[in-house]
């Protein structure tokens, strides 16, 4: 499994499912943190969840800032994602086009949560 997929893994598993908003860009900026820091870890059980909860202080600032920015964007639309999106099968960024879809319709604090995620992967 290549790394970028390992992250992709890690966010749907460490943060809320709304998250895949932003996780594209917390798996460049993740991705050589993650093979490096977690390197000898197998995907599955939430081992590499573990890994890298565990090693938060040995990834560089930009994975640190790109996990945080992430939870938030989960934090932000979780209600918004059961409202709109609940019949939304989590996979390939679906959930993310879904919320996207109801941009005018989402939350204020979801709205500014996907303007930052969008913002940060500019």
């Amino acid at each position: 499994m290549k790394a970028p997929t390992l992250i992709l893994a890690l966010g749907a598993a460490l943060l809320l499912p709304a998250a895949a908003i932003a996780a594209p860009t917390m798996a460049k900026a993740c991705a050589k943190d993650v093979k490096t820091v977690c390197a000898g870890v197998k995907p599955g059980g939430g081992a590499l969840k573990d890994c890298v909860k565990s090693h938060f202080s040995d990834l560089s600032a930009d994975c640190q800032v790109a996990i945080i920015r992430t939870a938030a964007v989960g934090r932000a639309c979780k209600a918004d994602l059961k409202q709109f999106c609940a019949d939304v099968k989590p996979g390939k960024g679906a959930r993310a086009e879904c919320l996207k879809s109801h941009a005018s319709e989402v939350s204020d604090g979801c709205k500014e949560a996907m303007a930052k995620a969008e913002a940060s992967n500019k």
